[in-house]
């Protein structure tokens, strides 16, 4: 049986939390930036978890984890 590739965009953007669960960054955050509300602007820089309906599509990109 040949060996699994990772997928390269899928291992920089995501990290497997202690609990097996995948942590993403928010996105609209890279440009435009000056019609967003600081708080919007703030609540974007936290991380948050991918949702449970994406894992099994995010788990085939990353068989390793």
């Amino acid at each position: 049986m040949p060996k699994l590739k990772t997928n390269s965009g899928a291992k920089k953007r995501f990290k497997l939390t202690g609990t097996g669960k995948l942590k993403r960054k928010k996105a609209f955050t890279s440009h435009i930036l000056t019609k967003k509300s600081p708080k919007r602007k703030r609540n974007l820089r936290q991380s948050t978890l991918v949702h449970k309906s994406d894992m099994s599509n995010i788990k085939r990109l990353l068989p390793n984890l």
